[in-house]
């Protein structure tokens, strides 16, 4: 448990809950800054050149990617695997250290849930556009065809992926929307501005605070939260499955299901790291996002950092003791040592070492460090991805089907067009909701103030006893 008394208080400055309010809500009162704007600017040119991507896929097919017969997953998958990986980290963020009963995490799991928005969304697109033609994409749909009792065919990824995004979506967006529920009746109730008013009430579902209301809200949060947990683990052991399934060398292997999982969490976590440094600086929110909320997630990445580790080395000591001969080539002679040499130490360096440094006091409370780190990460993340997809399936059985694979123009424009769509998200949520969970920030003050009192009764003590 988070003891205050060690690490100290979660709010700073020795706020009233109507300052809380108001330091909270302020940034969606004001003009969005000339930062805001330029950054949102260039996240919709990149969204542009994304969509302009997919319309030359869809027209033209997926001969201008740079898959051939050998790669047939290219970047749309490696970038599937690690926006779902980011996306995970949210909802895993809230509802691991809700069940937990955390209180640290009242600071920063609003912007972790809208992160796993935006980013599974992100995520959907790459399944639709892969299938080459996508105006069939409702072939994966789980309902019978009006052409005859004909299903859709339930040993296809595609099919498992489909029903496990839609419904981690459908979930984490229902758990981050009902948890603003309360703030956006807080809005309501400070606006000025009729419209506004209007449309925070609409959204506010018209709350009014009753311990009725509370209960409701306590424990539907519970239950969107112990359904989320599942989702949490499946839907990311179902994205293994669909490189398990397969006989390919540096596939067909049973650690993928927690290695995805545990992987997934990880870049999210990193991701977390980087979006609250960035609110913490940007928004002049220091007394909410304190150097303890940060030091307790670079623990946390310490922790699943030596497990990214542990996986990596039973990966290529497996393949070592198996003596098959395929897997011994796929991890010796073409990720440690060979063609992609470079992706994977750089996934071992980026993921299981440099997160080490969190170790160090002095970087977890250097706010450059850590925001370099959690870039760092996830760099590591999408090599890790990289080197799953493409060396496993750049070499395979006969030499005589051997191929390298270069992405072209329009998989990097889509790719940079899904980046585009994330940030814009995340800056629209920067705008118009409170990045903060205002009455959860405001439930873990009572202790706070108790620590400050008691920080403050030791002082006197001392001054007495001198």
């Amino acid at each position: 448990m988070y003891k205050e008394s060690i690490r100290g208080p979660l709010v700073l400055g020795n706020k009233s809950y109507g300052q809380v309010s108001s330091d909270i809500i302020a940034p969606i009162d004001r003009r969005p800054p000339a930062w805001w704007k330029i950054s949102f600017g260039i996240s919709l040119a990149l969204l542009a050149l994304g969509l302009w991507a997919m319309y030359v896929t869809v027209t033209k097919g997926i001969g201008t990617w740079g898959v051939n017969n050998t790669v047939g997953w290219g970047w749309a998958i490696i970038n599937f695997v690690w926006w779902i990986g980011i996306g995970h980290a949210g909802t895993a963020f809230s509802i691991f250290l809700l069940i937990l009963r955390q209180k640290w995490r009242t600071s920063i799991n609003r912007a972790a849930e809208a992160m796993t928005v935006f980013a599974v969304g992100a995520a959907a697109l790459f399944p639709a556009i892969h299938m080459g033609r996508i105006w069939n994409f409702f072939f994966i749909f789980p309902y019978p065809n009006t052409r005859g009792p004909l299903w859709v065919n339930f040993n296809s990824p595609l099919f498992w992926d489909f029903v496990a995004i839609t419904a981690y979506l459908l979930i984490s967006f229902s758990f981050w929307y009902f948890g603003m529920v309360p703030d956006f009746a807080t809005i309501r109730d400070k606006a000025k501005n009729k419209i506004k008013k209007s449309i925070y009430g609409v959204l506010a579902f018209g709350w009014t605070g009753s311990t009725k209301q509370w209960l409701r809200f306590e424990g539907l949060s519970y239950v969107l939260g112990g359904i989320a947990a599942v989702l949490v683990v499946s839907v990311h052991s179902i994205v293994s499955t669909d490189f398990a399934v397969g006989v390919i060398p540096g596939w067909h292997t049973t650690i993928f299901p927690p290695y995805f999982v545990i992987g997934a969490i990880f870049s999210g976590f990193a991701m977390v790291m980087t979006l609250m440094i960035t609110i913490r600086k940007l928004y002049k929110l220091d007394d909410f996002v304190t150097d303890s909320h940060l030091d307790a997630i670079a623990r946390i990445l310490i922790f699943i950092s030596l497990i990214m580790g542990t996986a990596y080395g039973t990966e290529v000591f497996v393949a070592w003791y198996s003596g098959y001969e395929y897997e011994i080539f796929t991890f010796f002679h073409n990720r440690i040592t060979g063609d992609y040499t470079f992706m994977f130490w750089a996934m071992v360096v980026c993921n299981a070492i440099i997160p080490q440094l969190f170790w160090i006091k002095k970087i977890r409370r250097n706010l450059w460090a850590m925001f370099t780190i959690s870039i760092i990460i996830n760099i590591g993340m999408w090599y890790e991805r990289f080197n799953i997809v493409i060396t496993s399936l750049s070499k395979d059985f006969l030499p005589s089907s051997w191929a390298s694979y270069q992405p072209t123009f329009v998989e990097v424009a889509i790719y940079l067009g899904t980046i585009g769509l994330f940030l814009a998200g995340v800056l629209i949520f920067f705008k118009f909701i409170p990045m903060i969970a205002i009455s959860e920030v405001k439930s873990v003050m009572h202790s706070g103030e108790k620590f400050k009192k008691k920080i403050q009764k030791m002082k006197e003590q001392k001054a007495q006893s001198e």
